[in-house]
């Protein structure tokens, strides 16, 4: 019943009202038509329209100039609630649309947290005001959050194929076959996969972007192992083969420190390192708001100077 009896309010635009508003503070068309930059004709017309739409005079003339009637001072009063609420929906659109501002969620896979981290801590250096929630996974599970749009945006080596997702390069990956300083192999060159059939290979769980590129390796070549010892890190990998428990297919990233301190080598095996690529990645229907955008950016451009050099 009363959406009926006050349908008329439909009528009723932001313009109408904003046009009012400035012949009540101005106390004269021709004056509030200067400072709407519209004609004193085109402001007559809308103070006409809208108190043909309410039915009831909204100003009358004294000596002063024009000035309200009651109907015209309880509208005179919305406005000024319209103008304070349109204000705070204004500095709400700014902190949002702003990069100074807000919460920024990144997924990163187990093996980039060898330079991840140093790259967003450089951000919320510049960029103090802006939160980053950060996820670390294998692959698998940091995917399945980008999937399901838990994510803002992902670092990762091999992007999802099973949905849409936009993707920029941040670098090259070499994946390269390490082994203890004293292996048997450790001073050959150009060796040959087949030599390394009989070599136990220590391998990432299921499901992390090193096990899919090892996998893809073995199913190319019938001669390799098609299984060997499972690991769930890296860093346990690592050890691991420096104990001599066997050899690993892992991204020459995560190794650096330890090429460098001779702990480990690079075997010098036929069609390694294996280039892979650093992205950033999301999903295709995620919105962005500027402060994620920025960081997007900011990862995309200057991830590659904090790679570890191998």
């Amino acid at each position: 019943m009363k959406e009926k009896l006050y349908s008329w309010l439909r009528q009723i635009t932001l313009k109408q009202i904003r046009g009012f508003e400035a012949v009540v503070n101005a106390g004269s068309v021709s004056s509030a038509a200067r400072e709407l930059h519209l004609t004193p004709p085109a402001v007559s017309l809308q103070l006409r329209d809208l108190e043909n739409t309410i039915g009831l005079p909204l100003l009358e003339r004294s000596d002063s100039g024009l000035v309200p009637t009651l109907a015209g001072q309880e509208l005179f009063a919305l406005s000024q609630e319209f103008q304070s609420i349109l204000s705070r929906f204004g500095e709400t659109v700014t902190e949002l649309k702003g990069i100074d501002h807000g919460v920024v969620s990144v997924g990163v896979v187990s093996t980039a947290r060898y330079f991840a981290p140093m790259v967003l801590a450089e951000f919320m250096r510049i960029y103090q005001d802006i939160k980053i929630q950060l996820q670390v996974g294998n692959r698998a599970t940091i995917m399945q959050k980008l999937e399901s749009l838990e994510l803002d945006f992902a670092i990762t080596g091999l992007p999802p194929e099973h949905f849409k997702v936009k993707k920029e390069f941040i670098s090259n990956h070499p994946q390269i076959i390490i082994a203890a300083p004293d292996h048997p192999l450790a001073k050959s060159t150009r060796i040959s996969l087949s030599e390394l059939t009989e070599e136990t290979f220590l391998l990432r769980e299921a499901g992390s972007g090193t096990r899919s590129v090892t996998d893809m390796l073995f199913a190319r070549r019938k001669d390799l192992p098609k299984s060997g010892l499972e690991f769930g890190s890296n860093e346990t990998i690592k050890q691991a083969v420096m104990a001599g428990m066997g050899i690993a297919l892992i991204s020459a990233h995560t190794v650096a420190a330890e090429l460098k301190e001779k702990r480990l080598i690079a075997l010098d095996v036929k069609g390694t390192p294996i280039n892979r690529k650093w992205f950033v990645v999301k999903h295709a229907n995620k919105r962005f708001l500027s402060s994620a955008q920025a960081l997007w950016k900011f990862v995309a451009r200057n991830g590659k100077h904090y790679l570890p050099k191998p």
